[in-house]
């Protein structure tokens, strides 16, 4: 019998902490997978976001099978991969790489992941509008998703309007629904007309802590999802659920999208349930 291992990593900046490499090698472990996981943190090592297609060579020269890829290299990959998931190429963000025998294969895992987690966690949330912060990789994966949920009329918020409306475009050519591009300033009165609101900036992480927008635009029924998991429990999510609203966590997100991921890699499915219960022993052990 061939004895099969696994060699993955995370390319990124500000990857040390994430808890990906515990999720994916625990779970692997119980699959009965010799899997090792490694993180790749170009600020600390003085690699240009600009030099991804040269960490994809390394990596494969130095026998990865295959790469995960957070911000800011989930736009930047793209040239450099051999061959494209559909859903992915039409996002134009990559975040899981497969080294394969016929090249780099790049798919989304991300908006996969959010459309699992979004399901399970609000399955009655109304979707007729709904208003989604942050325009970059993760909040176009995130988009896509919401409009393959149902979602009637989605409006793209983001600090640089051109960036919001240039992904709104894409979203309604793709999805044949309107979408539309706005800015912060104007979330007062699109909050006051939505059924629902999706966080996709790194907004309330542990270096960049506090509100996307005023916690006073929250009530009961506008449902709140927010795709940051470190913490778990983002000011965003306190302030929701304080107002009585229906709210969706980052975990949820986090695991779905590593079940994905390492689906993708192995071939091998795993169990959404205990790698669920295992991010939050993570979650509880680093505080």
């Amino acid at each position: 019998m061939t004895f099969r291992s696994y060699l993955v990593g995370l390319v990124g900046s500000g990857v040390g902490p994430s808890l990906t490499p515990a999720l994916h090698e625990a779970e692997a472990r119980h699959l009965g997978l010799a899997y090792t996981y490694r993180t790749i943190d170009i600020a600390d090592r003085g690699i240009a976001p600009e030099q991804i297609g040269e960490v994809l060579q390394w990596a494969r020269d130095l026998g990865f099978d295959a790469l995960n890829v957070t911000h800011p290299c989930k736009q930047l990959v793209l040239p450099h991969l051999d061959r494209i998931d559909p859903v992915a190429e039409a996002l134009g963000a990559v975040n899981t790489v497969i080294f394969t025998p016929d090249g780099a294969v790049g798919h989304n895992t991300d908006t996969s992941g959010f459309a699992t987690a979004f399901t399970a966690g609000l399955p009655d949330a109304a979707r007729r509008e709904v208003v989604l912060i942050g325009a970059g990789g993760a909040g176009a994966a995130v988009a896509d998703a919401v409009l393959r949920l149902g979602a009637e009329r989605l409006t793209v918020v983001d600090v640089d309007d051109d960036r919001a409306a240039r992904l709104a475009r894409e979203l309604a050519d793709r999805h044949d629904t309107p979408v539309t591009g706005s800015t912060p300033d104007k979330l007062p009165a699109l909050l006051a007309d939505a059924d629902g609101v999706v966080h996709c900036t790194p907004t309330g992480m542990a270096d960049h802590p506090g509100l996307p927008f005023d916690a006073a635009l929250l009530r009961p029924d506008l449902w709140v999802a927010d795709i940051v998991y470190r913490p778990l429990e983002t000011a965003l999510v306190l302030a929701a659920r304080a107002a009585g609203s229906p709210t969706l966590d980052g975990g949820a997100m986090a695991v779905h999208q590593a079940v994905d991921a390492l689906r993708l890699i192995t071939g091998v499915a795993p169990d959404a349930a205990r790698m669920t219960q295992h991010f939050h022993r993570l979650v509880d052990a680093v505080g």
